[in-house]
């Protein structure tokens, strides 16, 4: 629906929430996927999922790029997963 509104009908405060929109939903959709387990307890600390979420959430701080974030979480899942 609001793909559909041209973008000058909008406010400048309404176009600034919007730009949230996309950083709110991916967290909401990762994190239940990370902290919980097929019977929706938490998992451990010890889990893969945790550890390579940790060294993500890092390289995302120093770098502020996505990409580099995603794949770090996915090499060093990976990594734990195969090689340990």
């Amino acid at each position: 629906m609001i793909s559909l509104i041209k973008k000058d009908m909008l406010s400048e405060r309404t176009r600034t929430l919007l730009s949230y929109v996309p950083s709110a939903v991916f967290p909401a959709l990762i994190f239940p996927a990370v902290l919980l387990d097929n019977f929706g307890s938490f998992v451990s600390h010890d889990d893969p999922k945790i550890i390579a979420i940790s060294i993500a959430m890092l390289v995302g701080y120093f770098s502020k790029k996505i990409i580099a974030t995603i794949l770090s979480g996915l090499i060093s899942y990976w990594i734990i997963i195969f090689l340990l």
